[in-house]
């Protein structure tokens, strides 16, 4: 049986006019789901009793169960949920004042392999589909302490981009009106450099902030921690960056985790530093390698961490260092599901 979160509110609409209904019952039922958190057609009480049962007889509503949350001293929350078919996907909200960030899977596992995420340990399973992220979206929305998601970060398990159809379907309901009505400018996708998505993202006029993993400033460094790079290597990667900042006027982020012995030297701060001079409209998120035991990845001191900073930033480059959340709470990608 469908779900019915797989529909846009056109889809809907055109689906009601079928059963010769007013289309104006879609809204309210994107009212129910979306603004309310109501997974349920019974308890949507102003839309006829007629079309309730119709619903029912012909669309799912939820599918997701929660196997496990847990809850970091930061107020991090992770959720591990199941999914009808039996596997499992996590989803974080990051809460900071004035905000809650929502981070979001679009896959079961990954098959990209970077070398220090741990979505991909166990392989590729299968896309997520566009209703499976939206009620992953709305599960931190209703079922989080705050309650107040107000941004959102594809940077879950898997690759957004090799999810693209699925991913953009369920990102035009959360930006609707009727849906969640989150700003395209607080909705982020992370890619690890899937040039054709890049590109088709460029083309679809919406303002939704691209990030990119970069993680290497050289093509040696950067196929070592990010295999796609044999594929999509390093120059061609900046082009495309370049492209979607001319045709978007947005600028990227370049997220880079620092990896002792790896990508943290001076050396590595002054490659990454001329590749941003190429883009000039771009920043870098700094983090620090969250330790996954079946990786042995250790991150730099804190000394050296500093240096490597500063050199972007006296460099002229817009660093941030970016502190790590819900590391007692294993809230690295696809860490709380390998225990299972």
């Amino acid at each position: 049986m469908q779900d019915i979160k797989e529909l846009s509110l056109s889809e809907l609409k055109n689906k009601l006019c079928l059963w010769q209904y007013p289309d104006f019952h879609a809204a309210q039922i994107f009212h129910w789901i979306y603004q309310r958190g109501i997974l349920e057609f019974a308890k949507m009480t102003d839309v006829p009793a007629g079309l309730r049962r119709e619903l029912e007889e012909n669309f799912s509503l939820g599918n997701l169960k929660l196997k496990e949350i847990l809850a970091s001293h930061d107020g991090t929350e992770k959720f591990l949920l199941g999914l009808n078919d039996g596997h499992v996907i996590e989803a974080v909200m990051i809460p900071a004042e004035g905000r809650a960030t929502g981070c979001v899977s679009t896959q079961v596992g990954c098959k990209f392999g970077c070398l220090f995420c741990a979505s991909g340990i166990g392989g590729f399973k299968r896309n997520l589909t566009a209703a499976e992220i939206l009620e992953e979206i709305l599960y931190l929305k209703y079922n989080s302490k705050g309650k107040n998601l107000t941004h959102l970060v594809f940077m879950g398990m898997g690759e957004p981009l090799d999810n693209y159809d699925n991913v953009l379907k369920a990102i035009r309901t959360v930006n609707s009106k009727q849906g969640l009505g989150i700003g395209a400018r607080r909705i982020t996708v992370s890619t690890c450099g899937i040039i054709p998505g890049i590109e088709r993202l460029s083309g679809e006029k919406m303002q939704i902030e691209l990030s990119v993993s970069l993680h290497g400033a050289d093509d040696k460094t950067r196929s070592l921690l990010v295999p796609v790079n044999k594929k999509y290597p390093l120059r061609e990667l900046i082009a495309a960056c370049r492209e979607h900042i001319k045709k978007t006027n947005r600028q990227i982020t370049f997220e880079y985790v620092l990896i002792k012995n790896i990508n943290s030297d001076l050396p590595s701060a002054q490659k990454l530093s001329r590749i941003c001079k190429i883009l000039k409209t771009c920043k870098i998120n700094l983090i620090t390698v969250n330790p996954v035991k079946e990786k042995n990845l250790l991150p730099p001191n804190k000394l050296e961490i500093l240096l490597f900073r500063d050199w972007l930033l006296k460099s002229g480059i817009n660093a941030t260092l970016r502190k790590s959340r819900g590391q007692d709470i294993l809230a690295a990608c696809g860490q709380l599901r390998l225990r299972l």
